[in-house]
């Protein structure tokens, strides 16, 4: 079994395959041996349960969560790392590494054919260049996963993670927070990779929810109007909305008017429930 924190062994790995990292895959590896087993850990992850993992890279979380979980399936778009992964896995046969792209699959119809575990979690190292986009294609993609663990940009985990209607809060947070309950788990200094990124990283965990925690009449004008507000954070609610929505700034402050709200609120003061008056109202 190969020690894949191990700087030197690491290496070995990839200079055998002729292996340069690519910038454009955003592609750091984790070297701190305290940071996978944790991430393993906190998923909750067991024998009974099926795992989904984003980005296996050499496979050192893949490793971890295969020591817990009934079977590991791994996305790695960089075909470059295919041989290397089919040594690193060889201790562990309820592995199955996928050349695709995540964001193109089918995943139910993916889940529903790699899997017969009742709950299936989510465990992985985004990329930080596709990382909004990712989390909401789990939770938009019609599977209920039982938590989905990831490590993120630290700057966007203290986003996705920050209440509603609170100052960090912006377009991600309130639409992550209207499918799931977030918890912000631990931080993950730059220099636990290789090569070390510019940011430090943290590690969040999101549970689905198994009902949104306000009721809307059309979730695809709510998302439009969480969006337009958001849009541009330097200007107030009313002309976000009004530029966004095409809608008159009369109209808005209409709305806003009606909710007890004055004509200068911010979107960040926004809770759930407001957006979700405010589709109704302006629709």
């Amino acid at each position: 079994m190969y020690d894949l924190t191990n700087i030197d062994t690491i290496k070995k790995l990839l200079s055998a395959q002729g292996f340069n990292f690519s910038k454009a895959l955003g592609q750091n590896f984790l070297i701190d041996p305290a940071v996978c087993p944790e991430m393993a850990r906190r998923s909750g992850v067991d024998a009974a349960t099926g795992v989904i993992e984003i980005g296996a890279g050499i496979g050192v979380l893949t490793a971890e969560l295969a020591k817990r979980a009934k079977k590991v399936v791994s996305f790695e778009l960089d075909a470059r790392l295919l041989p290397v992964l089919a040594k690193t896995l060889a201790d562990f046969p309820n592995t199955e590494v996928l050349n695709e792209d995540v964001m193109k699959v089918d995943l139910p119809a993916l889940i529903a054919g790699h899997f017969d575990a009742d709950d299936i979690c989510v465990c992985a190292n985004l990329p930080y260049y596709i990382t909004s986009p990712i989390i909401m294609l789990l939770l938009e993609c019609g599977v209920r996963f039982r938590t989905i663990t990831v490590m993120v940009q630290k700057e966007a985990a203290e986003r996705i993670c920050a209440p509603v209607g609170g100052k960090n809060c912006g377009a991600l947070t309130a639409a992550v927070s209207y499918y799931a309950e977030t918890e912000y788990l631990f931080d993950v200094d730059r220099s636990s990779f290789l090569p070390p990124p510019n940011v430090d990283s943290a590690v969040i965990r999101l549970r689905p929810r198994t009902a949104p925690p306000v009721a809307v009449t059309d979730e695809k004008y709510f998302f439009r109007v969480i969006k337009s507000a958001f849009a541009q954070r330097r200007k107030t609610a009313v002309n976000s909305l009004a530029a966004g929505l095409g809608k008159s700034k009369a109209e808005v402050a209409d709305a806003l008017a009606r909710l007890g709200l004055p004509a200068n609120a911010r979107a960040e003061t926004f809770t759930l429930a407001v957006f979700a008056q405010l589709a109704e109202l302006l629709q």
